[in-house]
């Protein structure tokens, strides 16, 4: 997901991040599926927070290889040691869990690192030296799936895309309704959870509705 390179106009995708808990993962795959189903996903993020590594083992055991077998880039939140146990296609970092090359040296160079950089432009710019896939910015809106530390402003994503290639993704409280100022300004990714599972019509129709957005 993350080896494109920026055109005369980004094209943006969706990035789909997991609730926080998934208590039955065997269930949550069909909202998956349906998630798929809709449309263009570039990556999905398995993130669950105040959880056993047993129950990270599960999700990821049932919902890889729905993300896998449909060429979708599956991510591990904060893990680089289960990322590689459980053969993800990376792992998300972020700026209170690993630095980067701590995370690289344990995923190895084939699998993807991106890193939260909050609304830094010198952490973003520190991470994309270093070699980190994606940098990702956040949070741009109110969200309630976490209690954002910093809020970003869209300027910063024009800044980014008018100087770097590394791609960036944007992050927090991304709804069909604000989402088209962030593809404006260049992400080139958009992060979204709640905006996806909780849309009153459905996984599919949300998906359906932000690639309807995508230039």
């Amino acid at each position: 997901m993350a080896s494109e390179q920026r055109g005369a106009a980004t094209h943006c995708r969706l990035y789909l991040i997991s609730p926080e808990r998934i208590e039955q993962p065997a269930i949550f795959a069909d909202d998956l599926r349906a998630a798929l189903d809709g449309g263009d996903v570039a990556a999905f993020q398995l993130r669950l927070k105040d959880v056993s590594d047993d129950a990270i083992v599960r999700a990821a055991d049932t919902l890889r290889p729905v993300c896998q077998q449909r060429d979708v880039a599956f991510i591990m939140n904060d893990r680089p040691d289960l990322a590689v146990k459980l053969d993800c296609d990376g792992v998300h970092v972020g700026q209170d869990d690993m630095p980067y090359a701590e995370a690289r040296r344990i995923v190895g160079p084939e699998r993807q690192v991106g890193v939260t950089c909050k609304a830094s432009r010198h952490l973003a710019m520190e991470a994309a030296e270093a070699g980190a896939d994606y940098v990702a910015f956040g949070a741009f809106f109110p969200t309630k799936t976490k209690e954002p530390k910093t809020s970003a402003d869209i300027d910063l994503l024009r800044w980014w895309s008018e100087i770097m290639v590394v791609p960036s993704v944007a992050i927090g409280g991304i709804t069909i309704a604000n989402a088209p100022a962030l593809i404006e300004a260049g992400a080139d990714f958009l992060a979204v959870s709640s905006g996806v599972w909780e849309h009153p019509d459905g996984a599919e129709a949300a998906v359906r509705a932000f690639n309807a957005l995508f230039p």
